[in-house]
């Protein structure tokens, strides 16, 4: 087995990345304070294409070069937004038409595995609206505020001894775990 060059992995420029079709899939940052852990997530979203990362409150914005040693440039070809309120941010969504849920331990969460199915059905009955999800500070998680106003609660279920993970890290499990049912929707679009 040989590792592949760059040029062998065929990816798409930041032009053709502009231009291509999304996952309908926004990544709302509440309050994230790392940059890298920032730039982490636009790895992560220009991985699987997402729509975009709306950052908010504390969570610094490109151009940054903390936010580019872990992003890559993943922070150029990735749309984002900022909002100073979190608040604002999911009610802007939520009038789009967004499904918003908050990635966080809470009463009544849905597990991943719960969600996936879910969205899975809603796909294939073509009845799936766009989604956000909603990650929060690396100490404090989501405020309560925020979860208050979500569609509800997507938990990671964990078995250490530790109660969470690293907010870089819940993204990329949450977002590759949704994008598997979205990406079904971009497959039938061509």
């Amino acid at each position: 087995m040989k590792k592949l060059t760059i040029s062998e992995m065929n990816r798409i420029s930041v032009a053709e990345y502009h231009a291509a079709d999304k996952l309908p899939l926004v990544v709302v940052l509440d309050n994230v304070r790392s940059q890298h852990n920032i730039g982490a997530v636009f790895r992560t979203a220009d991985a699987f294409r997402l729509e975009r990362v709306c950052l908010c409150g504390i969570s610094c914005c490109p151009p940054n070069r903390e936010i580019h040693k872990t992003a890559l440039g993943a922070e150029e070809s990735v749309s984002w937004t900022y909002c100073e309120d979190t608040m604002k941010a999911l009610h802007n969504l939520k009038e789009q038409g967004y499904k918003v849920y908050a990635v966080e331990q809470a009463e009544g969460s849905m597990t991943l595995a719960e969600s996936v199915q879910m969205l899975e059905k809603q796909v294939a009955e073509h009845t799936q609206s766009p989604l956000a999800i909603v990650l929060g500070h690396e100490v404090f998680g989501v405020r309560q505020e925020v979860v208050d106003a979500a569609d509800g609660c997507i938990e990671i279920p964990q078995y250490g001894t530790k109660h969470s993970l690293n907010v870089s890290v819940t993204a990329g499990i949450v977002i590759y775990s949704l994008a598997q049912p979205l990406l079904k929707i971009l497959n039938n679009k061509k």
